[in-house]
């Protein structure tokens, strides 16, 4: 039925043609029929499809996003009409480069084809794709199939004659349009009186090579979008970031920390390994509505508020805390993390206390309430006094958003490539779109970090938009069924396409029911889940590590003594601190390409709900990680492991040694079958480094 509807659809193009023409002739005549003709020739017909182009964001909107050296693989439908042979290529360029480069594409199966090539450096660029129907292959193919039925070749011999000819007119170097010449004369010369000759000189690989690059290229079929890839540094890929409060890096609640109290902590901060030290925001912190301990409205004197709260009289966003220490302390800081392999990350939260100076200096980028009192942050029935939100609304748009993005070149101009974001979910899409292309631009190697806990399809367009990792809904997704589900949606196309999600088992909002509950076992749980199942993650210390788990409340997800609204005191040197497990793990992180990125995850069936087991692999199979975790945080829990043998390249029934990173024992596997068992108030989890056997 389809071949016959395109039968019928050409007949009545061919039809409608000859209508048309009747038509011309009859109004213009023949000779002004001829004229129009000539000065205005049919254009060449395009016999290739090219269609169902992966990856493509949003038919082409958004550009897919990938690190340096990371593989893109494209692929599509590619088909043409008749039986012709077809071929293709993906190119690439540079957004500063004029030239693109090529690669091959190859038939998979079914029509859909695919190539392969490797991101470049920081920057942006473009593909397309590109297909035609090769006539000298076809030639080629088509004569040596003739020739292995015995059949006459003369005719189609000098058919390949003029195929070369035609390329030696096209050839741009002297050298190669005489070769193609005389290659040409031999075949003609040949004609039908060497069958073998013809054939081999047709496979000839230096002759199909030259026909490649002097083919005609009038008939190509070029993909009618350029589509888009950033690629950001590496660090975009791969981080372990350690969020920590300035103000109680101290030893006395009565005296608040500062950056230089800070920085003395950088040392215990690279002992765990981590490569980003983030602080929430560092600004004045207003004093009208200020929020006491606990989030109370009646703050004691002595307290000190939210550094959400940002603005008083001694400054706003681009400001430092007078009570923290000054730009040089900040200055400081940065430097001898720096030194210790560690990027200083900072917060930008795009609101304000009723101090900031934007209050009074720009009374036109707020609401107003009906009383003609500014409207306040609310998110019913929570009420947040002590902060104004920004009116992106306003009839004063653009001297807004042209601030904002002061406030975070301002920053960037102190050193600072990384930012954590506020909140982005609740500012407008296309002023983030605008703004970060805007900072990226000038300053490609800045890494911003959405802090958006809100619905998927926001979280994703964010990400589209610009931001380069994104908190994810790790911290609340604790069975078996529920990481699974999540993160093989978030680790395979077209989600990790443009997707980089970064794991935090807490965060000063964040306490959730399974650490509160779960206790010293949950923590170690959580934390081999989020360093190992993402290739970015982080915690929020000393809280983390030191286990703090006490809400202010019954089902409440706030901490109790909550350093949102206090100076904490911390004993880094508890002996109950995980810090020794957190410094194995990110040496482990280190150590493991396979754990640097996500692209390979793979689950593992377990016969046991409470055991969850998955797997990454470096791109070349020789670094090979499986992991298994007890997500019961109080029982012992065994198992059976199937093992996907596939992605350790194993064969059936094949030996082979799982050495766990986290204790250094070493086992001998055998086949995909194999048992576990882990004791929650031990160790809850294995961390296997996969060794075949051979």
């Amino acid at each position: 039925m389809f071949t016959s509807r395109i039968a019928a659809r050409h007949a009545y193009i061919i039809e409608l043609g000859h209508r048309r023409l009747t038509f011309y002739r009859k109004v213009c005549g023949e000779d002004r029929l001829q004229q129009i003709v000539t000065t205005n020739p049919p254009k060449p017909i395009l016999r290739v499809v090219i269609e169902n182009v992966r990856p493509e964001i949003d038919g082409g909107r958004f550009p897919i996003t990938r690190t340096p050296g990371e593989s893109i693989v494209v692929s599509a439908d590619i088909f043409a009409d008749g039986h012709d042979v077809v071929d293709a290529a993906v190119e690439y360029r540079r957004d500063s480069e004029r030239d693109w480069q090529r690669a091959p594409m190859e038939l998979i199966t079914n029509d859909r084809w695919e190539a392969e090539f490797r991101a470049g450096d920081v920057g942006n660029y473009f593909y397309r794709l590109r297909a035609w129907v090769d006539g000298f292959k076809t030639w080629s193919r088509d004569l040596a199939k003739k020739a292995d039925a015995g059949q006459d070749l003369s005719l189609d011999v000098l058919t390949g004659a003029k195929f070369l000819a035609a390329a030696g007119k096209r050839a741009s170097a002297a050298a190669d349009a005489n070769k193609l010449n005389i290659l040409a004369g031999r075949l003609g010369k040949i004609a039908g009186a060497d069958a073998k000759g013809a054939v081999a000189s047709s496979e000839d690989e230096d002759l199909i090579a030259l026909m490649a690059l002097y083919r005609d290229r009038s008939a190509d079929t070029v993909y009618e979008k350029e589509l888009r890839c950033r690629v950001d540094r590496t660090r975009a890929r791969f981080s372990a970031w350690y969020e920590m409060f300035p103000r109680s890096c101290t030893a006395s609640a009565e005296r608040p920390g500062t950056l230089r109290d800070c920085a003395a902590q950088v040392e215990y901060v690279a002992d765990m390994g981590f490569d980003v030290l983030y602080l929430p925001p560092i600004h004045p912190i207003g004093v009208t509505e200020r929020k006491g301990k606990n989030n109370f409205t009646t703050p004691a004197g002595s307290d000190p508020g939210s550094p959400w709260a940002i603005g008083s009289k001694e400054g706003g966003h681009k400001a430092i805390n007078p009570e923290l220490g000054t730009l040089a302390d900040l200055k400081a800081l940065r430097e001898k993390a720096e030194r210790h392999g560690i990027e200083l990350a900072l917060d930008i939260a795009f609101q304000c206390s009723p101090d900031h100076p934007y209050v009074k200096e720009h009374r036109e980028w707020f609401r107003s309430r009906p009383d003609g009192s500014v409207q306040y942050a609310e998110n019913p029935p929570k009420k947040y006094q002590d902060i104004y939100p920004l009116d992106f609304e306003t009839a004063h748009y653009a001297e807004l958003a042209e601030e904002l993005k002061s406030v975070v070149m301002f920053w960037v101009a102190q050193g600072i490539r990384i930012f954590r974001v506020d909140n982005p979910h609740t500012k407008p899409f296309a002023f983030w779109e605008w703004m970060i292309g805007e900072v990226n631009s000038k300053h490609p190697d800045v890494i911003f970090l959405a802090e958006a806990f809100t619905r998927p399809k926001v979280m994703y367009q964010l990400a589209k938009l610009g931001f380069t990792q994104s908190y994810t809904y790790f911290a609340w997704k604790n069975t078996k069924a529920e990481l699974t589900e999540y993160f093989t949606e978030i680790t395979q196309p077209p989600v990790s396409d443009f997707f980089r999600p970064n794991l935090w088992p807490n965060t000063p909002d964040i306490l959730n029911e399974y650490l509160q509950k779960g206790g010293r076992p949950a923590f170690m749980a959580r934390l081999v889940l989020a360093a190992t199942l993402g290739a970015n993650y982080g915690i929020y210390g000393p809280a983390f590590e030191l286990g703090e788990n006490k809400s202010v409340r019954e089902g409440s997800e706030e901490y109790l003594d909550s350093e949102k609204y206090q100076v904490r005191v911390w004993d880094r040197n508890d002996p109950k601190s995980l810090k020794t497990l957190i410094r194995r793990l990110n040496a482990i992180r280190r150590d493991s390409v396979a754990l640097q990125s996500n692209h390979t995850v793979q689950f593992h069936p377990v016969d046991n709900p409470q055991l969850i087991a998955y797997s990454k692999a470096s791109e070349d199979r020789g670094d090979k990680i499986l992991v298994i975790v007890n997500l019961d945080s109080v029982n012992r829990q065994m198992g059976f492991v199937d093992v996907v043998l596939k992605e350790f390249r194993l064969a059936a029934g094949e030996s082979y040694e799982v050495h766990d990173l986290l204790t250094d024992k070493k086992y001998v596997w055998q086949g995909s079958r194999n048992y576990v068992e882990l004791n929650p108030a031990v160790l809850p989890a294995h961390v296997f480094r996969v060794e075949i056997l051979r």
